[in-house]
């Protein structure tokens, strides 16, 4: 029997990346799935490449996060089917062209504003109250290095995910008393095609891939989990860094790696 068996779990930006690795883990943990991400092209993949694997129970949802209104469809039809949420993975994030701010575009601004910010709002407006109808409701909420660090060129992604960490403390005090536990993921460097367009002179074979990192996502994501409000650096299971570029990282006692 898998960590996940019998919760109900659903991950947005879940066919790329973080977003399907996760999807894939809590599948393989015995979760039941719904899987939300912007084209149908991308769902249909990951439900064949779970079939693949035996699971076949896959909830698809062609989802766009920057507006409201998906968001409360869905909810509608969770509670109708299921009456809770026992897990919300907010993955879905934009980098958007990185461009010194006073030269960006204002229509792109806002769509990463929306993307990656407000999004977390969306969510807990459609979803907090299936949440608290779980015995044991997660939130984790995947952010970014660049919400600490202001860096040249990063400005609409690194507020967006700054502010996003903002919204969810605010919630974290406000379910204060209540089941639900709700936390931060900065997943570090990882091999995704964000991070290739944000490093393109980078060597992709020296990061881990990021299903090496879903054990933390697991532990955030069952009803023995009594963090609240942490933020965590995703744990870098099962990889070792390349000859030669183990400066760039940080063992742990446990045999796992975090951006060093």
């Amino acid at each position: 029997m898998g960590q996940l068996e019998g919760r109900l779990a659903l991950i947005t930006g879940g066919t790329r990346g973080i977003g399907e690795a996760v999807a894939q883990r809590f599948a393989a943990e015995g979760a039941d799935i719904i899987v939300a991400a912007r084209t149908s092209e991308d769902l249909e993949a990951l439900d064949d490449a779970l079939r693949a694997q035996g699971y076949d129970r896959a909830i698809l949802v062609p989802f766009d996060v920057s507006r409201p209104e998906p968001a409360i469809e869905l909810s509608n039809i969770v509670h109708e089917r299921f009456g809770k949420l026992d897990i919300l993975v907010s993955n879905a994030g934009m980098l958007g062209t990185l461009m010194p701010v006073a030269q960006m575009d204002a229509a792109e601004f806002d769509k990463i504003i929306a993307t990656n910010l407000s999004a977390l709002q969306y969510q807990l407006y459609a979803f907090h109250d299936l949440l608290r109808a779980s015995d044991a409701g997660r939130l984790i909420a995947v952010s970014s290095g660049a919400a600490l660090h202001p860096r040249s060129y990063w400005s609409p992604y690194g507020a967006a995910k700054a502010a996003m960490e903002f919204v969810l403390q605010s919630y974290v005090k406000e379910i204060k008393g209540t089941p639900v536990r709700a936390n931060i993921v900065d997943p570090g460097r990882i091999r995704t095609t964000m991070r290739a367009d944000a490093y393109p002179g980078e060597d992709p074979k020296t990061l881990p891939e990021p299903s090496c990192i879903t054990g933390t996502f697991v532990r955030l994501a069952l009803p023995s989990c009594s963090a609240n409000g942490e933020r965590f650096t995703a744990e870098i299971e099962d990889w070792s860094p390349q000859a030669g570029d183990e400066d760039r990282w940080q063992k742990l006692a446990s045999g796992a790696y975090i951006p060093g």
